[in-house]
């Protein structure tokens, strides 16, 4: 990249005294105007947690398709469970059409669902089962901690979005205290074949929420991000640190003051890696079902206009997903 990727110390952030919090906001404030894309250092999150989920994960897809598939997503547009290769076409959701993404994916969704929800969309979608493997073993408890782990992270990080918006940082609770996120595990498996023409290990996307947390892996290469001038630019991972995108729902909510950027995993050339199999984890973190989404007050243009309309969260994230899955052949 042309100047250093932008690291966060959050650490310091929540221990700092007034004047250096409302300075370390008005630096997010300015990353999340030019790219939406920055990593988070000194995050909290226990190495034995991550550790324990990234290994479980990848005992996972080391193992034979046949025991994968025991854990498969029952029908088409099904939102957990596993995923095989080349059954989702993230551009799709873009209107554009390509061939299949080169993964696979497991997928997992809230740990309880709400006594208070009642809406059958909420419950059949959102708080769907999440379709467990029986091996390996330990995959469900490592998995559920480092979900946990995310959900407390996702959490933090909203409260420095609330100071970077000057609003009170307890601004987004209510909009999140029975969020609707998912974890995703990815494998992009090693590849003996040449890629279809257009065909990416992930097509060019944004995300749909609030904010992403991705924890990519070690000196892999491929994930890139669409400069404001156009041009697809890497993000390489950072050592300690997670990679915090922006979502659709905070572009919605800021009024496009901060950016969902368009972001994809390309396949770099066979010798430079573009070959190898590579794994991350992505935490999708998404309001309230209920949680209506409208440009804040302080996002508003100077004729108190907005460019979107409310949204709620639930359906808009439904109808994005819906559209990324691929259709079995008839």
């Amino acid at each position: 990249m042309s100047k250093p990727f932008p690291v966060f110390d959050l650490a310091a952030f929540e221990t700092a005294d007034p004047q250096t919090i409302k300075t370390l906001g008005e630096d997010v404030d300015r990353i999340c105007r030019e790219t939406g894309f920055l990593a988070i250092g000194n995050h909290g999150v226990p190495q034995e947690i991550i550790d324990a989920a990234w290994g479980k994960a990848h005992e996972f897809f080391d193992l034979p398709a046949d025991v994968k598939q025991q854990a498969r997503a029952p029908y088409d547009g099904y939102p957990y469970g596993y995923l095989g290769p080349e059954k989702e076409a993230l551009a799709k959701s873009r209107g554009e059409d390509t061939p299949p993404d080169l993964k696979e994916s497991f997928n997992g969704g809230p740990l309880a669902t709400p006594a208070d929800v009642s809406d059958p969309d909420a419950l059949s979608f959102c708080y769907a089962d999440t379709i467990w493997p029986g091996d390996p073993d330990g995959f469900v408890d490592a998995w559920k901690t480092y979900y946990r782990s995310m959900e407390d992270l996702a959490s933090r990080i909203m409260k420095v979005f609330a100071v970077a918006l000057n609003l009170p940082d307890d601004y987004f609770e209510s909009f999140i205290d029975e969020p609707i996120s998912a974890l995703r595990a990815l494998n992009y498996p090693e590849q003996t074949l040449a890629p279809k023409a257009g065909q990416l290990r992930a097509g060019a996307h944004t995300d749909y929420g609030s904010l992403t947390i991705l924890l990519p892996q070690a000196g892999s290469r491929g994930l890139e991000i669409l400069s404001p001038e156009g041009d697809w630019i890497a993000v390489p991972p950072v050592p300690g640190a997670f990679v915090i995108n922006i979502g659709d729902l905070m572009a919605r909510w800021t009024n496009d003051r901060w950016v969902s950027t368009l972001h994809r995993v390309v396949n770099p050339p066979p010798d430079e890696g573009g070959m190898d199999r590579r794994q991350s984890f992505a935490f999708f973190h998404q309001p309230n079902w209920s949680a209506s989404i409208e440009c804040l007050e302080s996002c508003r243009a100077e004729d108190g206009g907005a460019k979107y309309p409310p949204v709620l969260s639930g359906p808009y994230l439904m109808s994005k997903f819906q559209a990324t899955t691929v259709p079995k052949a008839s």
